[in-house]
């Protein structure tokens, strides 16, 4: 017959290495969240454009002509001088491309 392991404690007393197993009661709950947060897959194809042969999501774009709109806003707060006017400028052009790609989105896609 074998022991359990057993090791000596803070106080000097021996207890068990082994910790209380407690069953888990939220999985139904846990897949339940899951298949509601899968619903909006399920309704229709991704938007998407080909080119070049391919078919390109249009958040890939949005994203991009954001990315380009923080750059313009930097190179127009330097050109205008502002630039040294501006606090948080990193902030200032990450909303700025935040801003440009969300109206892509809104005006291309109506979303």
């Amino acid at each position: 017959m074998a022991l359990p392991a057993m090791t000596w404690g803070a106080c000097g007393s021996m207890s068990s290495n082994r910790p209380e197993v407690k069953p888990r009661k939220s999985g139904p709950l846990v897949l339940a969240v899951a298949a509601l947060g899968l619903q909006g897959c399920a309704g229709h194809a991704s938007p998407s454009w080909t080119l070049f042969g391919a078919y390109f999501p249009a958040w890939l774009l949005c994203g991009l002509l954001g990315v380009l709109g923080a750059l313009a806003a930097r190179l127009g707060f330097v050109a205008s001088g502002l630039a040294t006017v501006i606090p948080f400028q990193l902030w200032v052009c990450t909303a700025a491309g935040i801003i440009v790609a969300s109206l892509c989105w809104l005006v291309w896609l109506g979303q």
